[in-house]
């Protein structure tokens, strides 16, 4: 694993660690017996990072995004979340989650689609305009809050689902394969509008994907994992400048990355139970 090198000038603020994994193991207790989904791992996720999880189907990518959600609870080992039980930081709405699917109501606009968490947190109606307007420039959907989801494509209409997660300004945006059902144009344009978000906002972003370029492409660091139970085969820390256009992509630095992420997968398959 590369240690980023330690910091010689004291003026440098410390990095505040936001997610805190520590040999976190959860089991599933099935018909056909326990089924170990993740194994050992422990990670830290610091404020303001963009850390993507990657690897084969059914490794626990999205189980560990899940566990950090409060979506799916541990059976070993600890998690926090800015210093709570991811419980807690639920209750304390720390965070907004997008799934792989857009889940827009289609009877609603996608101005109501938006206001649904604002409405259920109780938020004035006043303030719920200034927040949907807000959260559409930031996902350059202005002026289509009055259509209705199936009068939007389907990126589109996944802005439209993270402008939803961003409605009520969490620090933390889970995202769990968000682009994974678009065409590869589609999917090129939208990491470009998602690092320009991620700068905007300086949110800490939990990433899910199966696509190594787009792993490389929008983090600062990727967390491979391995085949069920899911483990932690390399956390890279990314060196790429945070202004990136989409040909940096063939530049040797990314390749470099990509290559080692690819390493790292394989290692993973190599492990024996």
């Amino acid at each position: 694993m590369v240690q980023p090198a330690a910091s010689v000038h004291s003026n440098i603020a410390p990095q505040v660690s936001v997610i805190v994994a520590q040999d976190l193991d959860l089991t599933f207790q099935t018909a056909d017996g326990p089924v170990q989904a993740l194994r050992d791992v422990s990670l830290t996720i610091n404020k303001g990072e963009f850390v993507s999880f990657i690897g084969p189907s059914g490794c626990g990518k999205t189980t560990l995004l899940r566990v950090i959600a409060a979506l799916e609870h541990p059976t070993g080992g600890s998690i926090t979340v800015n210093g709570m039980t991811p419980d807690e930081a639920r209750r304390n709405r720390a965070y907004g989650y997008v799934f792989q699917a857009a889940g827009l109501y289609p009877w609603r606009t996608i101005e109501q689609n938006i206001k649904l968490p604002l409405e259920i947190m109780g938020f004035d109606r006043a303030e719920q305009e200034k927040r949907v307007s807000n959260v559409l420039q930031l996902v350059d959907l202005e002026g289509f809050g009055k259509r209705f989801p199936w009068q939007l494509s389907g990126g589109m209409q996944q802005r439209a689902s993270i402008a939803r997660a961003l409605a009520f300004d969490a620090d933390i945006l889970l995202m769990d394969e968000p682009f994974g059902a678009l065409d590869e144009i589609v999917r090129d344009h939208l990491n470009e509008q998602l690092l320009k978000l991620w700068a905007r906002t300086e949110k800490t972003i939990g990433f899910v994907t199966h696509s190594i370029p787009e792993a490389v492409y929008l983090s600062t660091k990727i967390v491979v994992m391995s085949p069920r139970p899911g483990r932690i085969t390399d956390i890279i820390e990314s060196d790429l400048p945070r202004d990136r256009p989409l040909d940096i992509r063939d530049t040797p630095e990314f390749l470099a990355i990509a290559h080692r992420v690819r390493e790292g997968l394989r290692a993973g398959h190599a492990y024996d139970d």
